[in-house]
């Protein structure tokens, strides 16, 4: 069992992988905001996650077939156990990660892409790179987590 979740550190569990184009295109700020370049770009770079994501958990989901849970230690059983809590806890944030990225292409579908929902400004390149499933801007984001954080202390 260890060796299931030794498969990936936890930094490269929910890490976006880096997919461009073969041109080694990247946005910029000097082209049009959400040109359609740059929206193949996302929806690429979107794309690759979420198989990348399917592929996780269809491993995940021969191991568990695979391995079966054979220790004759009470304890070793227990500690496998809990390492497979571990590891479908991960997976069922992943699923839920998956709807995130299904909305994303959505909004790019639906020309929303990029564009904060709270204020309609454009969300910065670099922050889209880093996450591309946000939805708002860094301000927006962060008054939008003092409102929760201040809501959460009444």
């Amino acid at each position: 069992m260890a060796t299931v979740l030794n498969r990936l550190d936890d930094s490269e569990k929910f890490a976006v992988p880096q997919v461009g184009s073969d041109d080694g295109y990247r946005p910029s700020a000097d082209e049009e905001f959400m040109n359609p370049r740059q929206q193949a770009y996302f929806r690429a770079k979107l794309q690759g996650w979420k198989d990348s994501i399917l592929r996780e958990a269809a491993g995940t989901l021969s191991q568990l077939q695979v391995d079966t849970l054979r220790e004759a230690d009470l304890t070793d059983r227990a500690s496998s156990e809990t390492d497979w809590s571990i590891e479908l806890r991960t997976r069922d944030r992943q699923r839920k990660l998956i709807s995130k990225i299904e909305a994303a292409v959505r909004r790019i579908d639906e020309g929303e892409y990029g564009y904060c929902e709270v204020t309609g400004e454009p969300i910065s390149l670099a922050r889209l790179e880093a996450r591309p499933i946000a939805t708002m801007t860094v301000e927006a984001q962060e008054r939008h987590e003092r409102h929760e954080k201040i809501s959460r202390e009444d």
